[in-house]
């Protein structure tokens, strides 16, 4: 059998390849059962997400070629269009880059933790859908093992890479808490979406969107348990805002510097944090002058995200090298694996011979055969049955002038040094 890991990505097919190819979680017990009974996988797990649909199995080797055009079949794409935006790894190589995977090493933002929840989650459908055994369940107690270590020992999560997210782990650091911190959200696109997920993830209670479009600014904040406003009725409610965070397409500033300064004497000085995501920007730029306003803007977020960036690149080269020692293990394990079964396959044809034989030998006592002559023929039967298979080993080492081979089967037989 070998251990396959065959898919597309975000690195190697377009989204629309990757659209058709997706797997709803509706279809996946279906899909699992569907690619035991077309090709043959002993084992199998499907992750599929916005940006990857992999395969995992063990298969007969003759069958790997059956992978591609099952996913082709199963979602109605053409064959060549698959495997020209398409990966295949093997053995080993399919262990390091499901592990890979699992820690976020592989992912379009470098470290993202959201992965490892959803190879697990497809590891729970597989199991329950009685298509994990020994392998992959072992397998998959190293990558889970390996993602965690990764996560706790490195830095690989610890700094943000997206705009969105280092404005909101900046506000951390300001406010040592954000839970009683009120913020204000300015703008209802895809990055204040992002940004109020981040802060209802860090247990902000009071949240306000502020935006052009009422209907838009509601579809952000009321999932979150949050206010809406207009952008015209801000100047009233900006004095109750402790963080401001605005990412809109307006060509003009929306908060200047006496909207501000206005705010912050109602507050009675209590200082405002505002980032200002937009370009061009939301914010005028004299906001920073004033004393109890802090302002930053995309470009400081930039430096900020490039630095946390390069730091998690090397947090990256410390979690390859812990997915290659996982690997090894995993490894070792099947190689100890493979002995145990090779035992067990010896010893149990050993005693098929002996249980023949000594069958054939009561059957010829009861047939009344002298006993001497039953126990000299058995003796000689079962010799002649246990020895050659050796037998045959050895001669054809010898004739080969095999020394290496020669060497260890006198050895695994325990016979004495002929030399001597």
């Amino acid at each position: 059998m070998t251990l396959i890991a065959f898919g597309i990505n975000h690195k190697t097919a377009p989204i629309e390849l990757r659209e058709k190819l997706a797997f709803s979680p509706d279809e996946i017990v279906e899909a699992l059962a569907s690619l035991k009974q077309n090709t043959g996988a002993l084992e199998s797990v499907i992750v599929s997400t916005c940006n990857r649909t992999e395969i995992y199995a063990q298969i007969e080797e003759s069958k790997t070629h059956n992978i591609l055009q099952w996913l082709a079949d199963f979602h109605g794409v053409n064959a060549d269009d698959l495997t020209n935006n398409s990966y295949f790894h093997a053995d080993q190589q399919a262990a390091v880059h499901i592990m890979r995977v699992a820690c976020g090493l592989d992912s379009l933002m470098l470290g993202e933790p959201q992965i490892l929840g959803q190879v697990k989650q497809a590891f729970t459908d597989a199991k329950n859908s009685g298509v994990i055994n020994t392998d992959f369940e072992r397998l998959f107690q190293h990558t889970f093992s390996v993602a965690k270590r990764v996560r706790s020992e490195t830095d690989i999560g610890a700094n943000a890479v997206s705009v969105a997210y280092a404005s909101v782990q900046l506000a951390k650091h300001i406010f040592s808490s954000l839970e009683k911190s009120r913020v204000l959200l300015i703008g209802a696109g895809d990055t204040i979406e992002l940004v109020a997920k981040h802060l209802s993830e860090q247990g902000v209670k009071s949240l306000t969107v502020a935006n052009r479009t009422l209907a838009r600014a509601q579809a952000i904040a009321e999932p979150l348990g949050g206010a809406v406003l207009t952008l015209s009725q801000i100047p009233s409610h900006l004095k109750n805002a402790d963080i401001v965070i605005s990412s809109t397409a307006s060509q003009l500033p929306i908060l200047g510097k006496g909207l501000v300064q206005s705010a912050l004497k109602e507050r009675k000085h209590k200082p405002m944090f505002l980032v200002d995501l937009a370009v061009p920007r939301d914010v005028e730029a004299e906001v920073a002058e004033l004393d109890d306003a802090y302002l930053y803007t995309v470009d400081d977020l930039q430096q900020i995200v490039e630095k946390n960036l390069a730091s998690r690149q090397d947090a990256a080269v410390l979690a390859h090298e812990m997915v290659e020692q996982q690997v090894q293990q995993f490894i070792q394990w099947q190689q100890g694996k493979s002995s145990i079964d090779v035992l067990k396959t010896f010893r149990d044809q050993s005693v098929e011979q002996r249980d023949n034989l000594v069958n054939r030998a009561i059957n010829q006592l009861a047939d009344g055969k002298q006993a001497e002559q039953v126990l000299v023929e058995l003796a000689n039967k079962l010799t002649n049955s246990l020895i050659h298979a050796p037998t045959k080993a050895l001669k054809k080492a010898a004739n080969e002038q095999d020394t290496q081979s020669l060497s260890i089967l006198k050895d695994a037989l325990g016979l004495k040094n002929l030399d001597n």
